[in-house]
């Protein structure tokens, strides 16, 4: 649920509904564009992606639990340049996405699609789905995770970028050749 009282963040512009529905999210969330992966490549943070859409009862469930809660949107904005997309509005990007998660996983994708990427390539450093707050059912927790994965980012940042590499020309290789990409 949105709280209007909330300042909101940079989706306030947009037109998508599902991005509307997060404006008011204490995540600093960017829409997908020049800005944030500027703001990424410049200050050599990781981006955090999220992809969904509105009627997606996980998605809902993850903004309830991780991204209206302070603690976990303050580990968000420190160590993360957090961008949302709606599914619907780029499906470019979610296809992407969701054939890594696929390579990655050696599992079928779904939503919210949560993606960690290099700041420079947007290439996938580590790819899932939902995620709850805390671990459970054999899940790691969100708040870890954003933790771990920043940590280990920034202690072997070359060999992930090279790892994240190696994933973008797998994923080239297995996707068809689009004439039409942007990003």
């Amino acid at each position: 649920m949105n709280i209007p009282s909330r300042p909101a963040n940079h989706l306030a512009g947009e037109t998508s509904p599902y991005l509307l529905q997060h404006a008011h999210n204490p995540v600093e969330w960017y829409p997908w564009g020049a800005e944030a992966l500027a703001r990424a490549r410049t200050e050599d943070r990781p981006i955090l992606l999220s992809i969904g859409y509105s009627a997606c009862h996980w998605c809902h469930v993850m903004e309830r639990e991780s991204f209206e809660d302070d603690a976990i949107a303050n580990v968000m904005n420190s160590l993360f340049i957090n961008i949302k997309v709606d599914r619907e509005e780029r499906p470019d990007l979610d296809r992407i996405y969701q054939l890594a998660h696929q390579v990655l996983t050696r599992r079928p994708g779904g939503w919210p699609l949560t993606a960690f990427l290099t700041p420079v390539e947007q290439a996938p450093l580590f790819v899932g789905t939902y995620f709850p707050p805390n671990p459970q059912h054999g899940m790691p927790g969100f708040h870890d995770l954003l933790q771990r994965v920043s940590e280990h980012y920034r202690a072997n940042h070359l060999h992930m970028v090279g790892h994240a590499q190696a994933i973008r020309e797998a994923l080239n290789k297995t996707e068809p050749s689009s004439s039409n990409s942007e990003g």
